[in-house]
């Protein structure tokens, strides 16, 4: 399900793809307990939706995280989800916020 963003690069790819199929990005730190339970409740409700999930570790990537955060206008959070469609983010939640159903129903 996951396709872990690693290169500044797959952020432009995640632009470009978006102009054909939604696109994920769930900025993640591995050592929030929140975190992991917000990785969780999306990987429990993925019901293989056509939209692509790229997964950041903030940990190893937090200067990905930054610059996601500068390009789409979107202040940094962790858990963080951002739903990229046409280029642009047009749905972010954190937290507890973050929700599978609604992200589907903003992707559609």
């Amino acid at each position: 399900m996951w396709k872990e963003l690693r290169h500044r690069q797959e952020i432009d790819n995640i632009i470009t793809a978006s102009e054909n199929k939604p696109q994920v990005i769930f900025k993640h730190s591995t050592r929030c307990n929140t975190s992991i339970l917000a990785k969780h409740r999306i990987e429990k409700n993925f019901a293989g939706n056509d939209i692509d999930f790229y997964l950041l570790d903030l940990i190893q990537h937090r200067d990905l995280s930054n610059k996601i955060a500068d390009m789409f206008g979107v202040y940094h959070e962790s858990p963080q989800v951002l739903l990229i469609k046409n280029g642009e983010c047009i749905y972010d939640e954190s937290h507890l916020g973050i929700n599978m159903d609604e992200l589907i129903e903003q992707a559609l």
